[in-house]
């Protein structure tokens, strides 16, 4: 009976494994390579698949989703011989797993080999500031290549990334120094046409304030000069009006000598004739005497016309 029991377990074992090597679950965006006796007969898809056990063997299970790969510093030597590190990252995807399973042994050093040999002959013609500026050109350019060389082994590069791009640390510091350079020149160009904007505004300012100053004491002296004139007719209007005779012209000239004599500057003036004449006729009003009449009221000869003669007030 032992040997019995000892067979019928090693039966139900030989059926346990042989139902797990027939049913083989594939995961979403994944693909299974399936060899008869060492070569190619499908490949399996995602989901439950069937497989013949002990004769159907699988190959390779590959990742069908996009993969990101980045690659080592590689040093490259530009035109002007200047040797620059540069770090590239792949986007790549499987496209067809039979294809990258048996036309290359490995793909992903294959990649990596392609990059950095399509990478230095493209850098091999371009300068090092050109190799700065141009990573859009550079990325184009690797991508095609690796597009092109990698499609007969069922990979599709959809991205090339240059990640980095150190040039040498005595080229850093040069640029550095330009760089500081530049920014120290556009800073002093800045500044200065700040000041002479700031200058031409103030200028500007000073001249629209001089324009309408002058225009305001032009049109202040026009008024003061309109508004004299309008005093001086009006003066002269109401003279010739009031029809006035010589008593009442000394009479003024009298009220205007105190005015005339203020100020300390004034140690001279003049007395024209025509007060004398005017004193003479108010005096024979008032019966001032010695005012060129006789004292008792009557007026006497009228004394000739004299020249004005200097006056001291002191």
């Amino acid at each position: 009976m032992q040997p019995i029991i000892i067979v019928l377990i090693i039966l139900v074992v030989l059926v346990f494994i042989a139902l797990i090597k027939t049913v083989q679950v594939i995961p979403q965006a994944t693909a299974a390579i399936v060899e008869r006796f060492g070569r190619y007969t499908r490949t399996l898809s995602a989901g439950l698949n069937i497989v013949v056990p002990f004769i159907d063997t699988i190959r390779n299970r590959i990742d069908l989703r996009e993969q990101v790969v980045p690659f080592p510093p590689q040093p490259v030597i530009t035109q002007d011989n200047l040797v620059v590190n540069i770090d590239t990252v792949i986007y790549y995807q499987v496209t067809d797993a039979r294809a990258a399973t048996y036309e290359v042994a490995s793909y992903i050093q294959a990649i990596e080999q392609l990059t950095v040999t399509t990478l230095r002959n493209i850098i091999g013609g371009m300068d090092l500031e050109r190799t700065l500026t141009s990573r859009e050109e550079i990325n184009a350019a690797l991508r095609g290549v690796l597009d092109e060389a990698t499609g007969k082994w069922g990979i599709r590069v959809n991205r090339v990334e240059l990640k980095a791009i150190e040039p040498p640390t005595s080229i850093q510091d040069s640029m550095e120094k330009q760089m500081r350079a530049d920014r120290d020149k556009r800073a002093a160009i800045l500044t200065a046409e700040g000041i002479r904007q700031s200058q031409i505004l103030t200028a500007e300012g000073e001249k629209q304030s001089s324009i309408l100053r002058a225009e305001g004491d032009a049109k202040a002296a026009a008024l003061r000069a309109e508004g004299e004139a309008q005093a001086i007719r009006t003066v002269f209007e109401s003279i010739h009006a009031g029809d006035p005779d010589q008593k009442l012209l000394a009479y003024q000239y009298l009220q205007m000598l105190p005015k005339i004599a203020e100020g300390d500057a004034n140690k001279l003036w003049i007395i024209p004739s025509e007060l004398n004449d005017a004193l003479k006729g108010l005096g024979g009003m008032i019966n001032l005497p010695g005012a060129g009449g006789n004292g008792n009221g009557g007026g006497s000869a009228p004394a000739p016309r004299r020249e004005s003669a200097p006056f001291d007030k002191d």
